[in-house]
């Protein structure tokens, strides 16, 4: 419901006070009802107004829901308290599944998208010195998000993909798609044929930024995702750098990871990407070495600005509190 509240205020008159005359011989004493009579104004005397700005306070919006509050993820209980409808951690040497919430729910991934869409990049063996050029056709008309790639914009295939694993860039993306061999269509289609090569039955890609809504996997596949990009050494340095100059024209623009749990020394890292859209709310997925063990870990739909960042901080003291006992799965 929209609340919205008008501001409203009036400015109170001064009392009249009776005005005093002198005394006169030929004049008449003032009767009671005369001195009732308004006060003169002096000549020239400028009269204070006060004035009253009414405005009205902008509506508030209702939240829009994610497909995991709507579906009622969100009243799943687990011992850790996580505002991540969904969350999930494996053990990437074993298997073993050591942390698991709504494992099977499939929901949107947001830019963790943008995992496959390097993936089959680099599986395609195209030149990462080959430039590309930011088009029109690289605007994103789904969320109408803005960038600092404007059209026109020609950076290298390597720096696009720099930009699209490291800053989430939309546009940067959008244009690797389209730049491959077949257009957009085509890169679709690799994305999906891929998805099924991995077993990633509950995974179906419309476009390779993650904007669209009908992205969409579960957290089972794309730990299956995580494990084969994490074997891929471009890709691992790529999603795991921190920041970037890139010239665009004229300037050196920096750009900055969107996960700033790299510059945390408790973790180490050796792939991840984040995402957020409406619908998907925060995510992340990570590949990070902790307790003598290489983990896999899928946050989904995540409420909260910083929530996707205090989950896997929940997660990593409750992995480090288990470490010196025999592990134990937790499945909810």
């Amino acid at each position: 419901m929209s609340l919205s509240a008008l501001a409203s205020g009036t400015a109170a008159e001064a009392a009249a006070q009776p005005a005093k005359s002198k005394a006169s011989a030929s004049a008449p004493a003032k009767s009671s009802a005369q001195a009732a009579t308004k006060p003169a104004v002096k000549s020239g005397a400028t009269r204070k107004v006060s004035s009253v700005v009414v405005r009205k306070a902008a509506p508030v919006l209702p939240a829009v829901p994610t497909f995991g509050q709507v579906a009622g993820l969100h009243t799943v209980d687990d011992p850790l308290s996580l505002k991540s409808s969904v969350a999930y951690v494996l053990d990437q040497d074993t298997n073993e599944v050591l942390f698991s919430k709504n494992p099977q729910a499939v929901l949107p991934i947001a830019s963790i998208t943008k995992l496959m869409t390097a993936l089959v990049v680099v599986d395609a063996g195209l030149p990462l010195e080959e430039k590309l050029t930011v088009s029109q056709d690289d605007v994103d008309t789904e969320k109408f998000t803005r960038s600092r790639l404007a059209v026109g914009t020609t950076l290298t295939r390597g720096e696009m993909l720099h930009l699209a694993l490291m800053a989430s860039e939309n546009r940067a993306a959008h244009a690797l798609g389209r730049h491959y061999p077949g257009g957009l269509e085509a890169f679709v289609a690799a994305m999906n044929a891929k998805a099924h090569s991995l077993g990633m039955t509950d995974t179906h890609y419309v476009e390779p930024t993650g904007l669209s809504s009908r992205n969409q996997s579960s957290a089972a596949d794309l730990a299956k995702l995580v494990d084969t990009t994490s074997q891929v050494p471009l890709l691992r340095d790529l999603s795991t750098s921190r920041e970037a100059r890139v010239a665009l024209g004229k300037r050196l623009v920096q750009f900055r990871s969107t996960n700033g749990l790299l510059s945390n020394p408790l973790w180490d890292i050796g792939l991840q990407k984040t995402g957020f859209i409406n619908e998907a709310g925060k995510c992340l997925v990570m590949q990070a070495s902790m307790a003598g063990r290489k983990l896999i870990m899928v946050f989904l739909d995540s409420s909260g600005k910083a929530s996707r960042i205090a989950d896997a901080e929940r997660m990593r003291k409750w992995l480090s509190a288990q470490a010196e006992s025999s592990p134990v799965s937790a499945k909810f």
